[in-house]
């Protein structure tokens, strides 16, 4: 049936053993290595990009509020030089009113001299319009 051969037992325990040790050596351990090196690698660069987010969200926050000064002295300066813009319309408003107000009352100094002249020259004229009536009345 079947024999059992204790040497050749022994030297496929040997060799089973010297197999092993030789894996261990070559494969398991380099791939042990290398595989706790990936995760260490892995878990640092992980560490990294969360160190990058905060990073990255810093930045927004500081190029929000960067934009949001910015927009403040854009909407002061744009109400500074409408004030000016203002000013500078009702001073010339003013003006043009003041420039026509002199010229309205210079206009009606002319009128009521013109309506002097004029009534002067109606009353030399109305002994004429007189003789002129009379004679037509007499016609009649």
């Amino acid at each position: 049936m079947l024999d059992i051969i204790p040497a050749l037992l022994l030297v496929t325990g040997v060799i089973f053993l010297v197999l092993i040790v030789i894996l261990n050596k070559t494969l398991y351990k380099p791939l042990l290595g290398f595989m706790e090196n990936r995760e260490k690698s892995i878990k640092r660069d992980l560490d990294n990009a969360g160190k990058n987010d905060d990073e990255v969200a810093t930045f927004k926050k500081d190029a929000e509020s960067i934009v949001l000064k910015a927009k403040t002295e854009a909407n002061e300066l744009k109400e500074s030089a409408l004030m000016i813009v203002k000013d500078e319309a009702l001073k010339q408003l003013e003006d043009k009113k003041n420039e026509l107000e002199s010229k309205y009352s210079q206009f009606l100094r002319e009128l009521d001299m013109q309506k002097i002249e004029l009534k002067k020259a109606l009353q030399e004229q109305m002994p004429e319009f007189r003789a002129t009536v009379k004679a037509k009345l007499e016609q009649i």
